[in-house]
């Protein structure tokens, strides 16, 4: 039996059909103008006049929510927390880690690699440290921070099932250039973040990312343009956004907008266990963490990751700059697949996976699809 929604605005992440319908079961069997449907005997039809669906979201950059967190390493409690970020859009993630002793890094990769194998919303594992600059710690704890390790790094890759896909660094720190021949020889993309790099380091790296663009990082100044400036400055580089108005300002999003483009900038949430959890006291790598008025900091003030919904990212970027849904889904889908090679993610087009969301004329989530299955009902079924 294959499923059918009828007489929605459907974004495909290749364009716009007004009054659209799609057919589905684990893949995409059709999708097009409602003008070419054609019922077939195993269709199971749903008209949603007034509705919109697009492209299920990609955060490749997630360390928990809902009370879980990726360095817990608990294979059960990591698959529940992806599934639970359904709710927001996320048909396609990376668990993210964190600066911690080898040994906690050793357990979430197992734990990740594990739940992997469940769960198919896993798609790579983001790596965020160790190597990174201690002048630019963030919410990562100093003591476990590390020059870049070419054995290290293979170590955890290989405990992850080779899913690493994405790893932030410093590239200014010493062993540089190995950590980067490894990273590209293995499909790893390596993202500048955590880092005091000058213009002048980054032109002879070989970073194609940047993690969390203007946070922990060297900002743009009018001597030395930093990790910022290069980032603005290089057309090529791949740029995440925290779009909750409290990382980045949305002055500084819509900057960093029309700078980039749509083609460039990655959603992310960047969020932290006390994701989807009420305000109050909350951990991160062993850091205690306050959440209060939407924002999660360590008791020094700094920002501690997020507790940032896919969906309101998907929503605060086209308010803060301005941009249409079409650009919104080039942000949250398209270009995630298209920089870690997600072929069957990422566009509504025939023959790839059935991840999708269903929302409201407000652009509020309705249902979520992942392979075509209904992911409140998966939850429900827990």
């Amino acid at each position: 039996m294959s499923i059918v929604l009828k007489h929605a605005k459907i974004y495909t992440g290749d364009d716009v059909i007004a009054d659209g319908y799609i057919r589905f079961d684990r893949q995409i069997e059709a999708v097009g103008p409602v003008a070419d449907f054609r019922p077939l005997p195993a269709d199971e039809i749903h008209v949603v006049k007034g509705q919109t669906i697009v492209p299920g979201f990609i955060d490749v950059h997630s360390h928990g929510g809902y009370g879980y967190d990726s360095m817990d390493g608990d294979p059960e409690q990591i698959d529940r927390m992806v599934n639970l970020m359904a709710q927001e859009g996320i048909t396609a993630i990376f668990p993210t880690t964190m600066t911690q002793s080898n040994e906690a890094i050793d357990h979430a990769m197992q734990g990740i690699a594990i739940a992997a194998e469940r769960n198919p919303i896993i798609q790579g594992v983001h790596l965020e440290g160790p190597f990174i600059a201690a002048i630019f710690k963030g919410a990562q704890p100093e003591k476990y921070i590390k020059d870049p390790n070419v054995a290290l790094l293979d170590r955890w890759n290989q405990l992850s099932g080779k899913r690493v896909k994405l790893i932030t660094y410093a590239p200014e720190d010493a062993g540089a250039k190995d950590f980067e021949t490894y990273c590209l020889a293995n499909g790893i993309v390596p993202s500048v973040g955590h880092s005091n790099a000058t213009r002048e380091q980054l032109l002879d790296s070989r970073a194609t990312h940047v993690t969390h663009l203007y946070n922990a990082q060297r900002g743009l100044r009018h001597r030395e343009p930093g990790v910022t400036g290069h980032a603005m400055l290089e057309d090529s580089l791949y740029c995440e956004l925290i779009c909750d108005g409290f990382h980045i300002v949305p002055d500084m999003i819509e900057l960093a907008y029309r700078q980039k483009g749509s083609q460039r900038l990655e959603l992310v949430t960047d969020s932290m266990r006390a994701k989807g959890m009420p305000e109050g006291v909350s951990e991160l790598g062993g850091q205690k963490v306050i959440v209060k008025d939407r924002q999660a900091r360590l008791e020094s003030g700094n920002l501690a990751g997020s507790v940032l919904r896919f969906d309101e990212a998907f929503r605060n970027v086209m308010a803060f700059t301005g941009c249409d849904v079409a650009d919104a889904v080039q942000m949250s889908s398209v270009n995630q697949a298209e920089e870690f090679g997600l072929t069957q993610k990422g566009k509504l087009t025939v023959g790839r996976d059935a991840d999708l969301n269903l929302m409201t004329s407000d652009l509020n989530i309705k249902k979520t699809y992942s392979l075509g299955r209904d992911m409140q009902a998966v939850l429900n079924n827990k």
